[in-house]
């Protein structure tokens, strides 16, 4: 359908305009068939068979008098992107952030580039989650927390009175307190363990003197079958 204005041509929205022709659109999947030394309408109408089906990888979207297809997008061009809905002969491929990623580009319904989510640092908790559109929120532990940084709150310091153990190590924005047994215990166990040692060391000595065997006798000293001398002996075990 041709609409003059004054000397401008006006196309139908179905339609494009080559030159003083307004010539039909080939519907979304298909492109105008391109041959050489052809005319796009000339005295010849749109057909059906004047329009070729986009070829697989590419698609076209609205109707159309182009005679190429767009290339479809590939998601593995960015390393955190998958396939969330795959590419069609009317539809680009729509591309979503990969789990731990966010978009960074938002293209129509589908993300075009995205980025890890930050990781919080030892001292901070996870104040916010990351989602596939929004980074991940950190903030820092305050006095008498600490979090390693994957936590989603800060853990308070442990009492240490409160399990009857003493505190070893303060804690700190990174670390929990140190709890443990008095150094002095293992001291006065050792005393303990020494003495009584010692004791039982006395007592033993004390009932071997006590038990301990003597022998007694006499020695004759003779010459010659001559009596000389008498010796008594006391040997004690």
């Amino acid at each position: 359908m041709k609409v003059f204005s004054g000397n401008s041509l006006t196309c139908h929205p179905a339609e494009y305009q080559i030159g003083n022709e307004c010539c039909h659109k080939c519907p979304p999947g298909k492109i105008q068939l391109n041959v050489k030394g052809t005319f796009h309408c000339g005295s010849y109408r749109w057909s059906l068979t004047s329009c070729l089906p986009c070829l697989e990888g590419t698609y076209m979207n609205q109707p159309t008098g182009l005679k190429d297809c767009f290339p479809c997008t590939n998601c593995n061009t960015d390393p955190g992107l998958k396939i969330k809905t795959s590419c069609t002969s009317t539809s680009d491929t729509v591309c979503e952030p990969l789990e731990g990623f966010y978009c960074m580009d938002v293209k129509d319904k589908g993300c075009e580039a995205a980025q890890r989510h930050r990781h919080c640092e030892p001292g901070q908790y996870i104040s916010k989650k990351g989602t596939a559109s929004t980074d991940t929120e950190c903030s820092d532990c305050t006095d008498g927390t600490f979090s390693n940084g994957t936590f989603t709150s800060c853990q308070p310091h442990t009492q240490c009175e409160s399990v009857n153990l003493q505190m070893i190590r303060p804690g700190t924005a990174t670390t929990d307190v140190e709890c443990g047994h008095s150094s002095k215990i293992p001291a006065i166990v050792i005393v303990v363990i020494v003495v009584s040692l010692l004791l039982i060391a006395d007592v033993v000595v004390f009932i071997l003197i006590k038990k301990r065997k003597c022998l007694t006798g006499k020695i004759c000293v003779m010459m010659n079958t001559v009596y000389l001398l008498t010796l008594e002996f006391k040997l004690c075990l």
